[in-house]
């Protein structure tokens, strides 16, 4: 019975972890994707009209720790060791398909989580030090 109950908890938990990571876009990948295509002007409006997006920018360290850390545990969880599925084949290819998608999701939160992450903190350096 608690197997069953398994998926579902982790299938939440790798929602959350992708809406987790999605701030650091905001703060930092998408505007330099909007300046790079020439958007700078809708951004900037964006900026304005929405101040969450400020807060955000503001505590970018914080968001990164938080949703790096809860990254972690979610790869961590969906692979452990020892992880079964239930006997019953209806149950079994649930848990299966259940696992499938938690991946995909921890590895999209992962590349969201990066891309932040060098918009953030690498892309300016390494501009510096090509010239």
């Amino acid at each position: 019975m608690a197997l069953e109950q398994e998926a579902p908890s982790q299938s939440r938990f790798g929602w959350l972890v992708l809406f987790a990571t999605i701030p650091t876009l905001f703060c930092c990948a998408l505007p330099i994707l909007f300046v790079t295509l020439g958007f700078g002007a809708s951004w900037a409006a964006l900026y304005s009209s929405v101040p969450v997006i400020g807060l955000v920018a503001a505590n970018k360290t914080w968001f990164f720790a938080i949703s790096g850390i809860m990254l972690a545990v979610a790869a961590f969880m969906a692979y452990r060791p020892g992880q079964t599925c239930p006997s019953d084949p209806k149950l079994a290819a649930l848990c299966n398909n259940a696992r499938k998608w938690n991946k995909r999701l921890i590895y999209m939160s992962m590349a969201v989580w990066l891309t932040g992450f060098f918009a953030a903190y690498l892309a300016v350096p390494i501009l510096d030090l090509v010239g």
